[in-house]
């Protein structure tokens, strides 16, 4: 209980005016209706000493027996002012006016604080001079006068009703006697303040006043009332009331609070979810949002879509994605983020969809609404938290209907006005519109990471040249994601191409040019073009897009490689060769790749930079450099090593410390690169292509010189079956021995010497002829009577694959046989 000293004033802080302030007679009655405390003004109005009286039933002094009706309704009033018939101590019976106020403990346990102005004497003759010269200096309407000792002498209508009480009830009592609370006392303090120095003072103060459901906002002007002469006479106290501009203010606060929380972010579910976190505790003690189902990833659909027929006419289905409370844990709720469920016709929530405008209920009535279908919960929810008033406010946005938000309250005892429901309306606008933001960059992701997907490869091809891995990370950005890829590609002779491109640009449109890019990379590397010829012909790709993308050519020169006026990309493009263990590498404005040798030593290779692809008009060339056996040739984009945090001077150097330090796998290497390399935050996507060079077993490729002369053809047939044998092959003798044939006759007849046949054995039986002829032999069909043509076409049908490639002094043809024999049918 909190503690009043013996003279009537609080502790700690309480009324001044010296000892006149004895004149307030005050008991403090607890809830058992026994007397706690006693003061001194107690004493003289009713003869008591404090010892006499504390600790017996406070119904001992009244005169007459208090009615029953009146004792059940005193535990549900806040404050109780009225006449009594008190028993004096000699007999005699006092008629005073009490004003008691009902009060709280930190226990929690109730109490009475009584309260009786005892006058002694009359008032100061200057008593009505004071009434005269509040009005005529008090600069607002409701006013009230306090004498040297601080009490209260006249207050106006205003005041009246202001404080719940006459004129007659407060005469007499110290300002914080009118009402306990702490603003109270300081105004009172304040009102010292202005007694001793003169000089007037304003006080803003936020209170709770009796028979108001909303805290009250004023602005107080405290001033000396001088005499003629200049002295002090009293003090004047005039109010304004700036309730209406206080919540105002407060509603304005909370819109700008909303503008600047909600929206953070590109995420349904954070965004929903800031929505409840700005209403509550602020505008609401309970709030939820809940969507359509599966509105993130779908098209809108009608709202009457997810109306539930025929069993549940008018009711709807939806999922609950975000919910805040004042209480811990959100204990009102029935549903957790996620779940969805059913809500009722007769539902805040139902009538607000169907009917696509907010709904307020100011007197919620749980029995009125159809509540049980989907979660009977509800009903009970409302009735066990006391849950009075709701607003129910549909999230629309670009004509489309996503949910809804329902705001409740049940710890405030006002409800909600007309007021509340347009700001509601306000801030749910602006959510609905950030919401349905997240929805579509949600939407337009998952589509540019399908599309990715499919275009990426899912699993690398097993090839000798090389074993490897791969990382590719989408950044979670605005942009979206990016145009990243790689690839590793088999090619003729045991070789490898390794492959990593960057498309500039983010989104579905970034991911289509990266497919098609990947498709050309594919498609040239088929052919076994040289780096540097690969990627003039994907230069030339580029530029023809763009044209496409801009078919007038009106695109200005800064914009050639940006996504908008013109398709711009990087490459880098490696070929391997496990056999010389040499890699031919070009760069289109890509960063050069890392090189780790078999001690740890880290090496980014000098690769003559080209432009990026789509400028035209610069050649590109090849860098040829030998990768010792096991050595790891790392490729990767430059979302890893760069960002607007991070120069790619700074990445570099974190790539280097992270390839240094021993792995036991390429899939521990891609782990701890992306585990200390990438930025805090990466703004583009990485894409990381790990591989460990092989070389190829000497015991399993042979190569012979072949004289120009066509007796020499024999000899080459002997020599490929002598061979087999040695490999243990002999099945393969007679397919062999035909494609060599043909191709070594072809190299003859058609070609200039030097001409060498080459035979490996990977998982195929490889036969190349190489010469020093660009002419590339091609594919027809002999007519009956034709002496030639059919050499070739037996070779497609003998072999598994086949094909040219151009070497730097001539041409290389060869045939991948597969392991097995061939079987002819009959």
């Amino acid at each position: 209980m909190k503690r009043i000293r013996a003279d009537g004033a609080q502790t700690p802080s309480g009324p001044v005016g010296g000892s006149e302030t004895a004149q307030t007679a005050m008991a403090v009655v607890d809830e058992h209706a026994m007397i706690a405390e006693w003061n001194e003004g107690a004493r003289r109005l009713l003869g008591y000493a404090a010892a006499e009286v504390v600790g017996t039933p406070a119904a001992d002094l009244v005169d007459a027996p208090v009615p029953d009706e009146a004792l059940r309704q005193l535990p549900s009033l806040r404050r109780w002012v009225g006449a009594a018939r008190l028993r004096h101590r000699d007999g005699h019976v006092e008629n005073v006016r009490l004003l008691a106020h009902h009060q709280t403990d930190d226990d929690g346990a109730s109490y009475w604080v009584i309260l009786s102005a005892r006058i002694v004497g009359a008032f100061a003759p200057e008593t009505g001079e004071l009434v005269r010269w509040s009005f005529y200096q008090a600069p607002c309407c409701s006013m009230e006068t306090y004498d040297t000792r601080l009490r209260l002498v006249n207050a106006n209508h205003f005041a009246e009703r202001a404080m719940g009480l006459s004129e007659g009830e407060m005469r007499g009592l110290l300002h914080s006697e009118l009402m306990l609370h702490e603003e109270f006392e300081r105004v009172e303090r304040c009102m010292a303040g202005v007694l001793e120095s003169g000089r007037p003072q304003h006080v803003d103060v936020q209170v709770q006043v009796a028979g108001e459901l909303r805290k009250q906002a004023w602005s107080l002007s405290v001033y000396p009332l001088k005499d003629a002469g200049g002295i002090v006479r009293g003090v004047g106290l005039s109010v304004h009331d700036r309730t209406e501009q206080y919540w105002a203010h407060k509603r304005l606060q909370l819109l700008n609070d909303a503008s600047a929380r909600i929206g953070s972010t590109l995420d349904v579910v954070r965004t929903a979810q800031e929505l409840a976190d700005v209403a509550v505790p602020d505008f609401a003690d309970f709030a939820t949002v809940d969507l359509l189902p599966d509105i993130e990833h779908a098209e809108v659909a009608p709202i009457e879509q997810v109306l539930l027929r025929p069993d549940t006419v008018g009711a709807f289905r939806l999922r609950r994605i975000a919910q805040q409370s004042v209480l811990p844990g959100v204990v009102e709720a029935v549903l957790r983020p996620g779940e969805v469920d059913v809500w009722g016709p007769g539902s805040p929530t139902a009538e607000c969809l169907a009917s696509g405008q907010a709904v307020l209920h100011t007197e919620l009535d749980p029995q009125s609404a159809g509540w049980s279908v989907g979660h009977p919960g509800r009903q009970a929810t409302i009735r066990t938290y006391g849950i009075h008033t709701a607003m129910a406010v549909p999230l629309r946005a670009r004509g489309h209907t996503l949910g809804v938000a329902v705001f409740l309250r049940h710890q405030r005892p006002e409800p909600f006005a007309e007021g509340d429901l347009l700001l509601a309306e306000e801030i749910t606008a602006r959510a609905a519109v950030c919401i349905d933001n997240a929805r579509r960059y949600t939407r337009e992701r998952d589509t540019a990471l399908t599309l990715q997907r499919t275009l990426l490869p899912r699993r690398l091809p097993a090839q000798v040249a090389v074993e490897a891995t791969y990382r590719y990370l989408p950044a979670d950005t605005v942009a979206g994601v990016g145009g990243d890829w790689f690839d590793l590609i088999p090619l003729s002779g045991a070789r490898v191409a390794l492959v990593v491109g960057d498309v500039v640009g983010h989104g579905v449109q970034a991911s289509a040019i990266m497919g098609r890019l990947r498709t050309a990379v594919r498609t040239l590397a088929d052919i076994d073009l040289p780096p540097d010829e690969l990627l003039t012909h994907l230069d030339d790709l580029v530029i023809r897009l763009s044209e496409e993308a801009v078919p007038d050519g009106t695109a200005p020169p800064d914009q050639a490689t940006e996504m908008a006026g013109g398709l711009g990309a990087t490459c880098l493009y490696a070929v391997y060769d496990p056999v010389s263990r040499t890699c031919a590498l070009a760069s289109a404005g890509h960063p050069a790749p890392a090189v780790v040798g078999a001690m740890g030593n880290v090496d980014f290779l000098d690769v003559l930079p080209g432009p990026p692809l789509g400028l035209g008009g610069v050649p590109f060339e090849t860098s040829e450099v030998f990768l010792p056996e096991s050595s790891l040739l790392v490729l990767y984009t430059d979302g890893l090593v760069e960002s607007r945090e991070q120069d790619m001077d700074l990445g570099i150097e974190r790539l280097r410390r992270a390839l240094s330090r021993p792995s036991a796998s390429l899939e521990d290497v891609c782990d701890a690169v992306l585990a200390t390399v990438p930025p805090e935050r990466p703004v583009d996507d990485i894409a990381l292509l790990v591989a460990r060079s092989r070389a190829f077993d000497p015991h399993l490729v042979v190569t012979w010189d072949i004289p120009p002369d066509p007796s020499a053809v024999a000899g080459a047939r002997k020599l490929v079956t002598d061979q087999l044998d040695v490999w243990d092959l002999q099945e393969l003798s007679f397919a062999a021995e035909l494609v060599v044939s043909e191709l070594v006759t072809n190299a003859i007849r058609h070609a200039s010497p030097p001409i060498r046949l080459r035979l490996l054995r990977d998982r195929q039986l490889i036969c190349e002829v190489s010469d020093t002829s660009n002419t590339a032999p091609h594919l027809r069909r002999a007519r009956t009577y034709d002496e030639g043509g059919r050499g070739i076409l037996l070779v497609a049908q003998l072999s598994r694959s086949w094909g040219t490639r151009q070497t730097g002094t001539g041409k290389t043809i060869w045939a991948a046989l597969g392991l097995e024999p061939l079987s002819f049918d009959a």
